[in-house]
């Protein structure tokens, strides 16, 4: 997704002009997401699911919990990781085999996001200090492709922790064991939104879809937390941002993140 050709070229020109003129390829303003619908309970045997759709991008987040050995040196804190995948059929130039760069990236920027806003008190899912503890696994896979999976996959994972629940377990004779019984919800502290703004020529533009993603000259994404804080930051692109764009940018980003975040709480009383 990341080869140029002279129709490329041609798509960035006629979105620049117009961009000259505060419009956008598809009508949206230049602060404006495309429509979000996102589907709690996805998949009915996961722990926590969520299908999201943010224009034409289309992302299924499937939560797995389980008891799981702590890191070395957080054995009081439970586990939480991140992944991505791209199927081939989510866009003509994906194909299978082991993750690139920037799947990679995919993953660790909405890892990033939930973790450091701390959307999950990971001190509660302990089942024996420095032994053993609950992990919290969210997988995305990407079945549609049209730009900006950043924001779509943070959202679908989001989505998907606030469905999730968890088995509970105790520990016995040196082991977890499960206890019967129902399940209890994954500890929530707070609603992570990400909200990613690219920059094409002079212009900034949030949730670039498709042909923007491919016209950009950098990209940057901003997490903030239900309180309005920033909680993680990434960059990309081979052009970089002002001071001045970066402040507008972080005020973007929690201006959208507050809208995006009432979708997201809306799903979810939807799907309880």
């Amino acid at each position: 997704m990341t080869s140029h050709t002279v129709i490329d070229e041609l798509k960035k020109n006629q979105i620049i002009e117009l961009l000259e003129q505060g419009k956008r390829v598809d009508g949206r303003a230049l602060d404006e997401p495309r429509e979000v619908t996102i589907q709690i309970n996805a998949i009915p045997k996961a722990n926590g699911s969520a299908r999201v759709r943010l224009g034409d991008t289309e992302v299924v987040c499937g939560v797995k919990i389980q008891p799981d050995r702590p890191f070395p040196d957080t054995g009081d804190k439970g586990l939480f990781i991140c992944t991505a995948e791209l199927l081939p059929l989510s866009h003509p130039t994906v194909e299978t085999g082991p993750p690139g760069p920037e799947v990679i990236e995919l993953a660790r920027v909405v890892d990033r996001g939930i973790r450091e806003s701390h959307m999950i008190d990971v001190s509660q899912l302990v089942i024996e200090k420095d032994k053993s503890v609950i992990g919290v696994f969210a997988d995305n896979v990407v079945v549609d492709y049209d730009g900006n999976l950043f924001d779509a996959c943070s959202y679908a994972a989001t989505a998907a922790l606030l469905s999730s629940k968890s088995p509970k377990w105790n520990w016995v004779d040196d082991a977890p064991a499960l206890v019967e019984g129902e399940d209890v919800p994954v500890p929530i502290t707070t609603i992570p939104v990400s909200v990613t703004m690219a920059k094409i020529g002079k212009h900034i533009i949030v949730d670039p879809n498709g042909d923007e993603w491919e016209s950009m000259d950098a990209r940057i994404t901003i997490t903030s937390d239900s309180d309005g804080n920033i909680c993680a930051l990434q960059k990309g692109g081979e052009d970089g941002f002002t001071v001045d764009e970066i402040v507008q940018c972080g005020e973007i980003s929690v201006r959208v993140g507050a809208k995006i975040r009432e979708k997201l709480k809306a799903a979810q009383q939807a799907g309880q």
